[in-house]
């Protein structure tokens, strides 16, 4: 866990113990009941009386964020637990559709066909991050890859590490003769898709596989399953090269390529550059937006959003409550753990807008 969070939590603990200590003392001192206190239990207060049980599932990408998020959000609803299973955009929104969960966490918007019926739910943004393309070849630390030469290797038009337009993306570089290993998604994924589109949108001359959470791979491309196994298989292929989200791929100590920006720049992610692309995305009504091949000298080309899925009606009061309390946790105490585990909190304007979403739901 990253030493920050530990040591807020540590600070919390004193604080915590230190109020328990006064509540103990000055019993006969009815006047010292000023304004201080009650302020600071009123955040807690908000969350204290949820109870029961929240089943979600739905995309790895934005899962060790949900993670952390959880384990804070226990300290201030004691009585709710949230479970969220990385299982995959894909099934997460299958899931939401066939109500097997409360919540579905998807990085791609919704498809006739995905599972939800349009009306059914709401698109609440939680967080966005890049999208890395990591790789592991042998004496190569550094790489930079242009958006056509990136979409000729992941649709295997480029067989080999020293093909001349790799080449020409690394002056100065040795690069060796080894066999390049395509690792991909291998069950439906939000992060294939934002990848993907990001290649239709960079190198539209040149990427023809199109985009979606499914994309027909070539035979000789390999498959896993979550953002963390293919991070894994990456690490155990000499020659591999696939794209990964920044936690897990900082998780695995895996080396990522610099990719070239609309601005003709270099870039390697990070969530400065996740920020940068965040200023220029468009929202569109529904909350949706798209970061990917944004405009700027600093921006991460690959930056992909993230989304929790509500429905528009619970019939379960005490669970509507429950989600709109984690949901509003997430959109605001909840951002600043974002930078903490490699993810970028959102810009004030879709922030705002995404907590009105939440008075939309009944």
């Amino acid at each position: 866990m990253n030493r920050n969070v530990l040591s807020r939590r540590a600070l919390v603990g004193v604080a915590i113990a230190a109020l328990a200590l006064a509540g103990c003392g000055g019993g006969d001192d009815d006047s010292d009941t000023g304004t201080g206190g009650t302020d600071a239990s009123a955040g807690a207060s908000e969350y204290a009386n949820l109870s029961g049980d929240l089943k979600a599932s739905g995309a790895s990408f934005p899962d060790a964020y949900y993670q952390e998020v959880i384990t804070e959000f226990k300290g201030v609803a004691p009585n709710l637990t949230v479970n969220y299973n990385a299982v995959g955009s894909g099934q997460g929104k299958k899931d939401f559709g066939a109500n097997l969960n409360d919540f579905a966490g998807s990085d791609s918007t919704v498809k006739d066909g995905d599972g939800p019926t349009a009306g059914s739910f709401l698109y609440v943004p939680t967080v966005a991050a890049p999208i890395t393309v990591s790789f592991n070849i042998s004496g190569v630390d550094k790489l930079q890859l242009s958006p056509d030469t990136l979409a000729k290797i992941f649709q295997t038009d480029i067989k080999t590490w020293n093909d001349a337009a790799i080449a020409a993306d690394n002056p100065g570089v040795t690069l060796p003769a080894t066999n390049i290993t395509v690792v991909h998604r291998a069950e439906g994924s939000g992060t294939t898709n934002n990848f993907t589109k990001y290649l239709v949108a960079a190198a539209p001359d040149t990427w023809k596989l199109k985009s979606g959470d499914v994309v027909d791979w070539p035979a000789s491309t390999q498959g896993a399953e979550k953002n963390s196994g293919v991070a894994q298989l990456i690490k155990q292929t000499d020659g591999g090269i696939g794209y990964v989200d920044f936690s897990d791929a900082r998780a695995s100590g895996l080396k990522f390529a610099a990719i070239k920006n609309k601005d003709g720049q270099f870039v390697e992610a990070s969530i400065e550059g996740t920020t940068a692309a965040l200023q220029g995305a468009e929202i569109a009504e529904d909350l949706t937006f798209n970061p990917l091949n944004a405009a700027g000298a600093t921006t991460y080309p690959i930056t992909a959003p993230t989304y929790i899925l509500v429905r528009t009606t619970y019939t379960d009061a005490a669970k509507k409550d429950a989600v709109k309390g984690f949901v509003r946790y997430i959109l605001t105490e909840g951002q600043t753990l974002a930078p903490e585990v490699d993810f970028a909190p959102l810009p004030d304007e879709l922030k705002t807008k995404a907590l009105a979403q939440l008075d939309k739901i009944q």
